[in-house]
């Protein structure tokens, strides 16, 4: 088990920008495979992007492809999601989420363990 923390989130207008960071409380996320979640109000909870624990192969759905970039910053052991060219569909609370195995990236049930969210709200 380890304990998420994240940082990042806000109010951002159409075509701007942000960064989410996903940091352990202790140790480190080098033996997880991570996964940013979100999920709008209503809707179920969707797999953004995924960094397996092997070998850092990255995966992204098919929505944000092109604008979202994941990646392990490894000087402070913690994970990253660079977004850009927001959208106001790219609203919601994202998550990111820990898995020690490989998971099924996009099956919220695969990770045990689990950011607290933060609120990303892309509106002029």
């Amino acid at each position: 088990q380890v304990r998420l923390e994240q940082s990042g989130g806000g109010l951002v207008q159409p075509g701007g920008s942000l960064t989410l960071s996903c940091a352990p409380s202790r140790l480190t996320l080098d033996n997880y495979s991570i996964g940013w979640f979100r999920q709008a109000p209503g809707k179920e909870r969707e797999g953004v992007a995924y960094i397996n624990r092997w070998d850092d192969r990255v995966t992204y759905s098919d929505s944000v492809k092109g604008r979202f970039a994941i990646s392990r910053d490894n000087t402070k052991s913690a994970v990253n999601l660079q977004m850009d060219s927001l959208k106001p569909e790219d609203t919601g609370v994202y998550y990111c989420a820990a898995a020690a195995g490989s998971p099924d990236w996009n099956d919220p049930t695969e990770y045990d363990n689990w950011g607290p969210g933060t609120q990303v709200t892309v509106s002029s």
